[in-house]
């Protein structure tokens, strides 16, 4: 019997002693530096970006916290130092030969060298260190940035393109470059994004966006293709100009290179589901987290794997936005709805700052009314027409005008008509219901007075000059409407036209009331 048991403990350890040889070594540098050289504005996402690589590897890269080393605001020496350590830290492993080194950079650079804060890398030396790694599967990862306004401009020296093909089998063992633009273009960050276009596409397309086969694996190609499309577009809407990541590689084998797996970490990650036809940008927390994950309105594959706990979620319609918070379980398959997202209408987003949007605009019309000026004793009736343009500090309005008002006595009846124009200033203040909007307007026109009497009485006109101020209340309605009442206390000025002589000025209450839509 003692026989069998040192038999089955032999076994046992050599089962043991086997799988641990078969398991593949996941090593990564990531280094993130918002600072460059004394001359180039600090970048706000770099560092952040790092951090989103390391969360990505631990969780669904098969990393351990051991192996991945993050370097926030580090000089070009404690790079250096951890890239070589890793290196001999590989070169003593048992099997090298099933070692997976990633090395991930993100902040200011040019052509030659990484620029952090101060100090400078040689990218021709990184590329050595990478390449002599004894990892069978090298991957380098530059995402190198200047600095510039709402998007930062990231990128190096301008040279000529190369082109990447797209329809080659990456393989298991070698080298693999991948970075955020051609050697003659910009990268570029997002303030809506919080981070770099091609990383944030990177790591979405990880979670699972980039899952084109649906297997639960993203693989180099797919996470590689996905941020590559997505970056194209991305940055086809900026100032800066369209920004075409680039791949190199030189591998040999058979297989391909797994990124991720949208599968593993389940005891502590659960996924978000999507329906077609939107975008979906996903935050940790609320509205003003971080950025984790986005899911295009094209993208065929809308599942993504995050972490469990609460998510803000904010869907681009075509007239409005969708935002909500969900929960997610660990485990479990989170669908999001959009019935289940409040709409908040574009001009908000503006008011708010959010949804990357600078401005809108729109037409409104309404019935008016003013009270009885000098030259009349009824009130003038009428309507208006105008056109809005909403700002994230102020609403910009041009409205046009007509009314008729009257004037009788016992020897003579007059209809008084008047044209103006008007522009107003307002700040609007959003609550969750309505949105109240003080406004300041000037405006002018022209009044013509015809009269009916047994006498001759010709017919006259003046004009008129006038400053309100006033309160506008506007509630949404249906997709991009909205119902608008107003009032406000006005000053009119005349001078009649034939006489040159100036009337006395008039202050009146006006208000209207109608209905604007968004363009």
């Amino acid at each position: 019997m003692s026989r069998l048991a040192s038999f089955l403990v032999f076994v046992c350890a050599l089962l043991i002693a086997r799988s641990a040889a078969a398991e593949v070594a996941r090593l990564a540098v990531l280094v993130g530096h918002n600072r460059g050289e004394a001359d180039e504005a600090n970048l706000r996402y770099a560092e952040a970006d790092a951090e989103k690589v390391r969360d990505l590897l631990l969780d669904l890269g098969g990393f351990k916290h051991e192996n991945v080393v993050l370097m926030q605001g580090e000089d070009a020496v404690a790079v250096r130092q951890a890239i070589v350590a890793l290196n001999q830290r590989i070169r003593a492993l048992p099997d090298a030969s099933r070692a997976v080194l990633v090395v991930y950079y993100s902040g200011h650079a040019d052509a030659q060298d990484l620029h952090l804060g101060g100090t400078r890398f040689s990218i021709r030396e990184l590329e050595q260190l990478v390449a002599g790694s004894a990892a069978a599967v090298r991957l380098l990862i530059l995402d190198s940035c200047r600095s510039g306004a709402l998007t930062r401009v990231k990128g190096g020296q301008r040279a000529s393109a190369f082109a990447v093909e797209l329809d080659e089998r990456l393989v298991s063992e070698g080298a693999v470059v991948l970075t955020s633009s051609s050697a003659n273009e910009d990268a570029q960050e997002s303030d809506l994004l919080k981070g770099s276009f091609f990383t944030h596409y990177l790591v979405s397309g990880a979670l699972g966006a980039a899952d084109e086969n649906g297997d639960a694996r993203v693989s180099l190609t797919e996470a590689y293709r996905y941020a590559y499309d997505h970056t194209l577009r991305a940055s086809s809407r900026t100032l800066a100009g369209v920004q075409h990541p680039t791949f190199r590689y030189d591998l040999s084998g058979h297989g391909e290179v797994i990124l991720t797996n949208v599968d593993a970490g389940d005891h502590r990650r659960g996924r978000l589901s999507f329906p077609a036809g939107s975008g979906y940008l996903i935050l940790k927390g609320d509205a003003e987290g971080p950025v984790i994950a986005e899911v295009g309105p094209r993208d065929q594959r809308r599942v993504v794997s995050v972490r469990e706990g609460r998510y803000f979620i904010r869907a681009r319609g075509r007239e409005h936005l969708l935002e909500g918070v969900v929960e997610v379980q660990a485990g479990k398959v989170r669908l999001v709805l959009d019935d289940e997202l409040a709409r908040i209408a574009y001009a908000r987003l503006v008011r708010k700052g959010t949804g990357g949007l600078g401005s809108v605009h729109g037409a409104e019309a309404g019935l008016r009314v003013h009270t009885a000026l000098a030259n009349a004793d009824s009130a003038c009736w009428g309507g208006s027409a105008g056109y809005a343009v909403d700002y994230p500090s102020v609403r910009i309005a041009l409205r046009l005008g007509y009314c008729r008002s009257a004037f009788s006595s016992e020897n003579l009846d007059a209809s008084i008509d008047e044209l103006d124009v008007e522009v107003r200033l307002g700040k609007a203040l959003d609550t969750p219901w309505i949105t109240l909007e003080p406004f300041v307007a000037v405006g002018g026109g022209v009044l013509w007075q015809r009269f009916e009497t047994r006498r001759v009485a010709p017919s006259r006109s003046s004009a008129a000059a006038h400053v309100d101020a006033g309160l506008t209340a506007r509630i949404e309605v249906h997709r991009n409407g909205y119902l608008f009442v107003d009032g406000a206390v006005q000053t009119y000025w005349f001078r009649r036209k034939d006489s040159g002589e100036n009337v006395a000025p008039s202050v009146g209450i006006s208000g209207t009331t109608g209905l604007g839509f968004w363009l």
